[in-house]
């Protein structure tokens, strides 16, 4: 039941982590477009919501984790930063919450 991950540290959640680099990569890949943490993907028109379905499926199977409930808002997926926060705050949720 443990999730084996490196972002352990919290210096991670200000910058450019892991997480948002999987994410980077993963929209470059689908959409051939460079994309940055901080730009809000519907607005730019990089993501409609079917896309966004696809994004929460990656999600959850890339880190672990499920996503559901309240969680999928459409404020939670709107940057690449912010679902990098999301990640991170389920992984903790699901680890014991363990932390500050």
């Amino acid at each position: 039941m443990t999730v084996s991950n490196n972002q352990s540290t919290d210096t991670v959640a200000e910058g450019t982590g892991s997480i948002e680099v999987n994410l980077l990569g993963y929209l470059e890949t689908r959409t051939k477009k460079s994309w940055d943490p901080d730009l809000d993907l519907f607005a730019a028109g990089g993501l409609s919501s079917l896309f966004a379905m696809e994004l929460v499926v990656h999600l959850e199977k890339t880190f672990g984790i499920t996503i559901g409930g309240a969680d999928l808002r459409l404020d939670n997926f709107r940057t690449v930063k912010l679902m990098g926060e999301l990640v991170r705050r389920l992984q903790g949720s699901s680890a014991g919450a363990g932390g500050e």
